[in-house]
């Protein structure tokens, strides 16, 4: 029926923008820093998830093929990117910022249509695009709190959400499921930041116990502050 769509709609835009408050309140509030070792506990519970309705029956995942993900793992790569550049920018970015710059990735994705694909676009586009681009450009100039880094790493996020984009429509196997790309993205982010954490400074067993005691912590001194406020 149609207002089950707009329900799973509504239902769909609540979790998104809970979601990006959550990992903002982690990495702006908590200070938590090591976006690898974050990023990478999120993909496992995700890959975890959905290999377990998949046994319970709840969602359709059929068995992967090695060369169906070896075809895909140009696509998991541009995943690791974007969400790992995204949490960079997301921590020194605010999230109404973040928001409109995240727009800017259908120039992205346009740029690399018109580019490889030839494709011939209508000036209604066009004009859509130029108008999105604008507003990129101009947004770090009202931005109060202004953080090139942050801008930089959001450029890095805008095009592999772009790239990605494009990816999956111009380039997706076949016989892979948009569940199935999601699984072969999560298992591969897993393994990938894993390896990563320890280049980028990061000692996994002793962080989590830190990080533990930093999250209890934290959070038990907001609810004294809550606590006593009158």
């Amino acid at each position: 029926m149609q207002w089950r769509r707009h329900v799973g709609g509504c239902v769909f835009s609540l979790v998104f923008v809970v979601s990006y408050f959550t990992n903002k309140f982690v990495l702006s509030v908590l200070k938590f820093t090591y976006p690898t070792l974050f990023q990478g506990w999120q993909t496992f519970i995700g890959a975890l998830l959905l290999l377990l309705f998949g046994k319970l029956g709840w969602v359709e995942i059929h068995r992967i093929t090695r060369s169906a993900a070896l075809a895909w793992l140009p696509a998991s790569l541009l995943f690791v990117g974007n969400i790992y550049a995204g949490s960079r920018a997301l921590s020194r970015i605010e999230i109404p910022f973040f928001f409109t710059l995240q727009n800017s990735s259908h120039v992205v994705s346009y740029s690399i249509l018109k580019v490889v694909h030839r494709e011939k676009m209508t000036w209604l586009k066009l004009v859509s695009v130029f108008l999105m681009l604008l507003s990129a450009i101009n947004l770090p100039l009202y931005d109060p709190q202004f953080d090139s880094s942050g801008y930089q790493w959001a450029v890095c996020h805008l095009f592999c959400v772009g790239a990605y984009r494009v990816f999956q429509v111009h380039y997706k196997p076949s016989n892979l499921s948009d569940l199935e790309q999601q699984c072969i993205n999560y298992l591969f982010s897993v393994l990938l930041l894993a390896v990563a954490a320890h280049p980028t400074g990061v000692n996994v067993p002793t962080i989590s116990l830190l990080t533990l005691i930093m999250y209890h912590c934290s959070v038990d001194r907001l609810c004294h502050n809550t606590d006593v406020i009158p």
